[in-house]
Formats: structure tokens, C-alpha cells, sequence
């Protein structure tokens, strides 16, 4: 199975309550806390009409589930895939909870997306579906109250149509005080520097982090992508920087090796120029996906889709470090074997929440009216996932635990902390 292809279908939100409950067992979370965070707040199903270029009416479904907004507004990405269900988005929302508790930013967690496979639709099409979603869920989002962002097949161009449409949809006095109804704008739409190179910022400050903690040079260390998206795109890129030898990538369209090294520029160059696909890149080898996943090297990066590290194929990784670029790469079986395995892995609630944490950024500067040049941008996201990183490897050591249950439990003590300190309504 090629990065990007549906996994099999599993109960993603069953896998979050399995983590959840193994870092609340080990912290004896207060049981009424634990409650209460095991349950989105609100789960929003919406199915609406929208006329196709050839005068065609489809039905289309979307979703949007709040999880927890007990640290601040709900926030998180609209993804347009057809493997989105409500069980996924369930799974999405709960993890961002965790990620803004993690990075201690004063946001909660959130998570939406359509059902349909968006290379099917031209854009004038893409447009009225999006267009359409956003009036369907209408009031279920809003700047203070609950923020997307883009996530799986969504960009700026789509976060612009939903500003424009929310706007459309609001009085003239209220339009202009709400233009941090979503993040990941494009700039000239009020969005931030930075915020495209976000989440793969924070891999590789992660990453980094990592090595110096571990003596490891990046100059003559070797890794491999699953994604080659915005994130597993722009970590590549990140890393070259350091030497680092890019030595295999994989996306829909398959997968490909170059032990010598592949530059991520140039294949960057490639992809925008062959459909964003890296089949057929003349300057490494085409592997299935089996062999991709046999590649001896440092690091892997998977920056995909959901379950991709697994009982299955857990046991063929041979790296030291797995740099979860993606939402809920490893399952709990592929957990288990990476630990035994002795691979380090820095979990998704931390490793990829660069992206929040500037979207938190681009939603104050709007807020705000103001605009942050890019060295402050990365200088204020490397001081707090460096923050968080170094929780969690401390919480790790005080617990005696691995890492992902390491973040779970920092994420679930601040949010005991909010929840005693406030106490529940009425």
C-alpha cells in the first residue's frame, strides 16, 4: 500500500481511547476529568447539494467535532479525502486537544472534513463545495469560538473561500472583526508568514532537538518521507540544510530510492510539474511499497495518513528515530513493536504541531492587526515545540514510560489542572 492509499479500515477514535486510557492509568487522572475528556463536546454531520459544472446535483457530507474547548477556542483542520467519516474526525479532534495542551497554547481541539475525493472535482466545483460546506455549518464555526485551518487536500486557496463566504454571511459591521475565522490564509488574506512551512518547521526543530540530545550529526545522517505533501515536503527541504541525505520517498503514485541522496528542491521542482506525483522521477529508482518500507537510514519521517506503521509492517523499519510528521501513523500494535524494536519515536501530539502552533500565531495577528516578520515566527515556534519536547522526554523519564504516553500525560495534566481550578458548570 502506497503512502496516502486508505488504510485498512480501523476504529482510529478506539486506538486515541486506548493511548488516552494507557497515560490515564498511569497518572491516576482524576476519574471525573477523565469523563469528560473522553467524549467530543459536539459532533456536527451536515449533508448539502451542490450543482456540478455539467448542471449535475451531488449530495455531499461533511463533518465537524468539537472536542474540548476547556483551554480555549476549538481549533483544527478541514481535510477533503474519501476515507473522512465521523470515527476519523472524532479521532482528529481528540488529538488536537492533546497537541494545543501539549504546546501550551490557549486553544482547544477540533476537526472537519468532507467525503469526496477532490482530483475528481475541476475548481470552479471544489469551490461550491466549499463554499457550500461553510454556509451548512454556519454559526459551528466562528473566530472565538471555533477556528479551521487546512489539513489532508485543503490549502490556503480553500481557507480564503471559506473566510470569504463566512464573511459574506455575517453583518458589515461584524465582517472585518472576523478575518480569524480560519488560519492557513493566503498572506494577502490575513495570513501568516510561515504558516506553510509550519508543520514541517516544527519536524525538523524536533528533530534536531533529538540529535543534540542523542550526539547524533544530521551532517552524515540518512532518512526517507512517506508524503511528500506540504509537510513531508517542506521537512525534506528543512533538512537539507544540515546535509542531511535524503534517501527515499514515497506518496500516492508510489515510491522511489536513491542511496546517494534525492534533493528535495529538485524533486519539489518535479512534482509541481507532473501533478504532484513523484512516479517517474529520473533521478532515483522506482521500489514497491514493501522495499520503501526496508530502507536502512536514521530517520523516517511518515507524513500521510492514519495507520501506516503497523503489526504488519512495524517489524520491516530499520531506522532510529520515527519523526511522526502525520496524525496517527503508528497503531497500537506497530507502537508495541517500534518500543521493542528500541526505535525512538516522537509522536504526533508533539512532533507535528508546528502547524497549530502558528496557526495560533496567524489568529493573534489578526486579532491583533498586526503582521510578524518570519524570524520572529520561527524564533517564538522553536521556543515553545522545544518546550513541549522537553516535557515530554521529562515526563518519560519520570514515569518510566515511552514517549507518546509521555505527551498524553503532559496534555492530560494541564487539562486537569483547567478543569479543577474552574470546576464544572452549573
Amino acid at each position: 500500500m502506497s503512502a496516502n492509499e486508505t488504510s485498512p479500515k480501523k476504529n482510529l477514535f478506539q486506538t486515541v481511547l486506548r493511548q488516552f486510557n494507557t497515560a490515564a492509568d498511569t497518572i491516576n487522572l482524576d476519574p471525573d476529568i477523565r469523563k469528560i475528556v473522553a467524549k467530543p463536546m459536539n459532533e456536527i454531520s451536515v449533508n448539502f447539494p451542490v450543482k456540478m459544472d455539467d448542471g449535475r446535483i451531488e449530495i455531499f457530507s461533511g463533518y465537524r467535532v468539537q472536542h474540548n474547548n476547556v483551554l480555549g477556542p476549538f481549533k483544527g483542520g478541514l481535510r477533503y479525502h474519501p476515507a473522512v467519516d465521523l470515527d476519523e474526525v472524532r479521532a482528529l479532534a481528540a488529538w488536537m486537544t492533546w497537541k494545543t495542551a501539549v504546546a501550551d497554547i490557549p486553544l482547544g481541539g477540533a476537526k472537519g472534513g468532507i467525503q469526496i475525493d477532490p482530483s475528481k472535482y475541476s475548481i470552479r466545483e471544489l469551490e461550491r463545495i466549499t463554499r457550500r460546506f461553510t454556509f451548512a455549518l454556519g454559526d459551528n464555526i466562528g473566530p472565538d469560538y471555533d477556528i479551521p485551518a487546512p489539513d489532508v487536500n485543503t490549502n490556503s486557496q480553500i481557507m480564503a473561500w471559506i473566510l470569504d463566504t463566512y464573511l459574506q454571511m455575517k453583518s458589515p459591521g461584524e465582517r472585518y472583526r472576523s478575518t480569524h475565522v480560519v488560519t492557513g490564509k493566503p498572506i494577502e488574506s490575513g495570513g501568516s508568514a510561515g504558516r506553510d512551512k509550519a508543520t514541517g518547521q516544527g519536524v525538523v526543530f524536533v528533530i534536531e532537538q533529538w540529535a543534540k540530545d542523542n550526539n547524533f550529526d544530521l551532517t552524515n545522517g540518512t532518512y526517507f518521507v512517506q508524503g511528500f505533501g506540504n509537510v513531508g515536503s517542506w521537512a525534506a527541504r528543512l533538512l537539507k540544510k544540515f546535509g542531511t541525505r535524503l534517501v527515499g520517498v514515497e506518496d500516492a503514485s508510489g515510491a522511489i530510492i536513491n542511496p546517494a541522496g534525492i534533493d528535495p528542491d529538485d524533486l519539489c521542482e518535479y512534482i509541481e510539474k507532473n501533478n504532484y506525483a513523484i512516479a517517474g522521477y529520473p533521478k532515483a529508482e522506482p521500489i514497491d511499497h514493501n522495499e520503501f518500507l526496508r530502507i536502512k537510514a536514521d530517520i523516517f519521517i511518515p507524513a500521510a495518513l492514519e495507520n501506516q506503521i503497523t503489526a504488519r509492517t512495524a517489524p520491516d523499519l530499520n531506522v532510529r528515530l520515527i519523526a511522526e510528521g502525520a496524525n496517527g501513523p503508528t497503531d497500537i500494535e506497530g507502537d508495541r513493536i517500534v518500543q521493542e524494536k528500541g526505535i525512538d519515536l516522537i509522536p504526533d501530539i508533539l512532533c507535528n504541531a508546528g502547524g497549530v502552533i502558528v496557526s495560533y500565531f496567524e489568529w493573534l495577528q489578526n486579532k491583533r492587526s498586526e503582521f510578524w516578520e518570519l524570524e520572529e515566527i520561527d524564533k517564538k515556534l522553536h521556543r515553545i515545540i522545544i518546550n513541549g519536547y522537553k516535557k515530554v522526554t521529562a515526563a518519560a523519564e519520570t514515569y518510566k514510560t515511552d514517549w507518546r504516553t509521555a505527551a498524553y500525560i503532559v496534555a492530560l495534566r494541564r487539562l486537569e489542572r483547567v478543569f479543577k481550578e474552574r470546576g464544572i458548570f452549573p
